[in-house]
């Protein structure tokens, strides 16, 4: 089964392309990441796939309700969860009396499980609380109705390296249950963690759609060496060899086939060899290079283009 789907799903903001042609599949209980850095249209693609904006063309389901039928998004939201990356709260309430509204909304079948987990201090007023408290109270919103599908935008964000492993471990074990999980991501390692299968957008468009591990092998072995031999950058002229640096060692990614590889090895006297999967981190700047660097405002912060661009369709981030 799918529980959510796009078909030539596009978004322009007058001229400004937000998102083009994009077909992608979910399917149900599968943790699936979507990859890129800020202004490559994750946001877009989910205030669109939440009827917070009307697509420009295409169709949408999520858990097979149309996302331009607002009386069948209403129902779908029932079983939906959402964690946007930069919750809004009425800062006055507090913790509990947010959730409380929340409760009446859509229900409160695990608030508490959910509130000794992350620990989120409900009993104060949100205006005191810390970026990441308020990261907690929207997990423990999102998940509070035990919704079949939970939607993510940097789920991560605000949170500190220890909450950010319990929230992994969680989302583990909410797999496990059977949820469906959808989270777009820039940080790299976290889409290894916890990932089945990412989605890598790029100016809008859907580059390529792999399960994790594919894709790294796809992009191949990071290979350090040394040799007793002086070895000359014409002796690593072989198909599959990239980014070769000669710096006291011989490094490189190699995209090749290993025994081609294993065989040109044996010609030297290997004193240290190490052999290792290509960082994610180079795997991405395979489907980007330089143009993450051309993305970045003068002021050194990134943006979705959907943060740049009004939206005049009624649509907001709030929980």
């Amino acid at each position: 089964m799918t529980a959510l789907e796009t078909t030539g799903l596009t978004k322009y903001y007058g001229e400004t392309r937000g998102i083009e042609d994009l077909s992608l599949a979910v399917t149900e209980g599968e943790v699936f990441g979507y990859l890129g850095p800020n202004g490559a249209g994750k946001t877009t693609t989910i205030r669109t796939l939440l009827g917070f904006i009307a697509p420009t063309g295409g169709d949408a389901t999520v858990l097979g309700y149309d996302v331009r039928d607002e009386r069948a998004l209403i129902e779908a939201k029932r079983h939906l969860g959402y964690l946007p990356s930069d919750p809004g709260f009425d800062e006055d309430a507090t913790g509990t009396e947010f959730l409380d509204y929340q409760a009446s909304l859509k229900g409160d079948d695990r608030r508490e499980e959910l509130l000794e987990l992350f620990d989120a201090p409900v009993e104060r007023k949100i205006e005191e609380f810390s970026r990441g408290n308020k990261q907690k109270l929207a997990i423990v919103s999102a998940f509070m109705h035990d919704p079949d599908l939970v939607i993510m935008d940097e789920p991560t964000s605000g949170l500190d390296p220890l909450m950010q492993e319990r929230f992994y471990d969680f989302l583990d074990d909410e797999q496990e249950r059977g949820v469906t999980i959808f989270f777009s991501s820039h940080v790299l390692s976290e889409v290894r963690k916890v990932c089945d299968r990412v989605g890598i957008i790029r100016d809008g468009k859907l580059v390529t759609t792999e399960d994790v591990e594919t894709l790294l092998d796809r992009s191949g072995k990071r290979v350090r060496m040394r040799t007793s031999d002086p070895i000359d950058r014409e002796d690593f002229d072989i198909d599959g060899v990239h980014d070769l640096t000669l710096d006291g060692a011989v490094q490189f990614t190699f995209t090749g086939e290993y025994d081609t590889l294993l065989d040109h090895l044996s010609r030297y006297h290997i004193v240290d060899v190490d052999i290792e999967e290509a960082p994610l981190d180079e795997v991405f700047m395979r489907f980007y290079g330089d143009e993450i660097a051309g993305s970045e405002r003068e002021d050194g912060e990134t943006t979705d283009v959907a943060d740049d661009v009004p939206v005049s369709d009624g649509g907001e981030s709030h929980v």
